[in-house]
């Protein structure tokens, strides 16, 4: 019987570790999987961030390769596990509450930072620490900062495939992010920024720089120089492509040679990396070869580990069934706000100004995906004209986002002369901007839910606690714009602006929830 019970005792602690990773496991999938499915849904419908399936997979293959190191550095668990697990579940419930789902995601990994800790403490950690902190590569940006990202670097990749036809000797006119051949425009949309590349590649080079055995100032500049690469590998894209259309018509431009073009990029731009580390290695007076190699961290000596226990664990388990039953049933996106009056019914006549509605075409219609807006041509008795538009969302819990002017102007051609916040009506943003001698004035600010908020990243905070305190998500954008004449000051078209919101102000109330 004592034989028996001496077996038994080694054979129960493995058996019981193993239950506890197991449960701690399930109950991490549980608490976060209204996260996990949207993430993954993510990873499906938004081609720059199509990577993220293999991001996982590298990690568990990184695991895989130290499963010894790991199975021997399981040490005493720490209290600090379930207090991160505790942690990223209150990410998780505000991520899920507002539209800031990114706090949901990266809540998952803070939770398995957690569940290291809870299950075999720091030295554990220190095993596995690189594994889980790569999977934050597999994390979209929020959606504000995607959408400004993509904006700028379809400026950047619009400017370098310009540059890169001009020194084929093709003439070419650069307006925004429109390359105009003359007989052909060349739209550098969204899908042409740069970012499919940029994201994989930003991966890929943190995982190049970590298996690369050299002076940390080589494993940065390897991990660094990843953007650059992408952005003028895509600009040269773009080059190429201009060429063929110009030598072989429009048809170069669609189908399954544009396609076919942008896997060839992503090829070279890794094939760049490799180059860069062969010359890193050969300034070193090393091979590639020698400076290759997986690290493999060392094993706390089982002498020195204490022996595990199981109240932490278990703590670890308890607290993420918590989060799976608090938040699934609890922690719902906010809704979209009640039925309003529609801008459709917005007057044509604001005190002595006419105006005229007019649509958007159907590219910025489709990139701008607002619930409802307002674009329309106003006139003053004097002839004295303004733009004036409107675009509201009913939820931003979505994968929508609120596109600042400041971002969408330069896309149309127009370099910013001058910017300043002023608080004259109230909180606003003036911009001045001109192109080929014609000067604008311009006026923006974003309504969030009555509140006039100028700077788009305060918005983006009145957003995130609106959509926690009131359930509510939606917002509005509103700008206006009226041409500088060569004989005005800008003063003389501030006060007209100034006039024109002073009665176009209480109309527009009616259509803002």
């Amino acid at each position: 019987m004592a034989l028996v019970e001496a077996i038994g005792q080694p054979l129960a602690r493995p058996l019981r570790g193993a239950c506890l990773a197991a449960g701690v496991i399930i109950g991490t999938a549980l608490a976060f999987s209204p996260a996990l499915f949207e993430l993954s849904s993510r990873w499906l419908n938004q081609e720059e961030y199509s990577y993220g399936f293999l991001i996982p997979v590298v990690s568990l293959c990184l695991l895989w390769s130290r499963r010894q190191a790991l199975r021997e550095s399981i040490g005493q668990p720490s209290w600090c596990g379930p207090v991160l697990i505790l942690a990223a579940g209150v990410m998780n419930f505000m991520g899920q509450l507002s539209s800031a789902v990114a706090l949901s995601w990266i809540g998952i990994v803070v939770a398995l930072v957690g569940n290291v800790l809870a299950i075999g403490g720091y030295r554990l950690l220190r095993a596995s620490f690189f594994p889980i902190v790569f999977l934050l590569f597999a994390t979209p940006l929020p959606n504000f900062l995607n959408s400004a990202l993509t904006l700028q670097l379809q400026l950047v990749s619009s400017a370098l495939g310009a540059s890169f036809i001009r020194t084929a000797g093709i003439p070419v006119y650069l307006d925004g992010n429109i390359i105009d051949l003359g007989t052909y425009k060349l739209l550098i949309v969204e899908a042409c920024s740069g970012l499919r590349y940029v994201f994989p590649l930003l991966s890929l080079s943190f995982l190049a720089a970590y298996v690369f055995h050299a002076p940390f100032w080589q494993r940065a500049l390897l991990f660094l120089s990843s953007t650059p690469i992408a952005i003028g590998m895509n600009g040269l894209r773009i080059g190429i492509l201009g060429v063929l259309v110009e030598y072989w018509g429009p048809e170069a431009a669609d189908g399954a040679l544009h396609l076919f073009e942008g896997w060839i990029i992503f090829v070279a731009c890794a094939a760049l990396l490799i180059a860069e580390m062969y010359l890193l290695a050969l300034s070193s007076g090393k091979t590639l070869f020698q400076v290759l190699e997986l690290p493999t961290p060392e094993a706390v000596a089982p002498s020195q580990t204490k022996r595990p226990g199981s109240i932490r664990p278990l703590a670890a388990c308890c607290v993420l069934l918590a989060i799976a039953a608090v938040v699934a049933p609890n922690a719902q996106p906010p809704g979209a706000v009640e039925p309003r009056t529609r801008f459709v019914d917005f007057p044509n006549k604001i005190g002595l100004w006419h105006g005229r509605s007019v649509p958007l075409d159907a590219p910025t219609e489709s990139i701008l995906r607002a619930d409802d807006y307002l674009l329309a041509d106003y006139t003053s008795a004097d002839g004295e004209g303004i733009n004036f538009f409107v675009a509201y969302y009913g939820n931003l819990a979505g994968k929508k986002a609120l596109h600042s002017p400041s971002d969408c102007i330069p896309a149309g051609g127009w370099a910013i002369v001058d910017r300043r916040g002023i608080n004259r009506v109230h909180p606003l943003e003036r911009v001045v901007v001109a192109k080929a001698g014609k000067k604008l004035l311009v006026y923006y600010w974003f309504d969030e839910q009555g509140k006039a908020v100028a700077n788009e990243y305060l918005a983006n905070f009145y957003r995130l606690t609106n959509s926690i305190v009131k359930r509510r998500s939606d917002a509005a954008l509103i700008r206006l714009v009226t041409e500088i004449s060569p004989n005005e000051t800008e003063d003389s078209a501030d006060n007209r602006l100034e006039s024109f919101l002073q009665i176009a102000e209480p109309a527009l109330a009616n259509y803002l929830p």
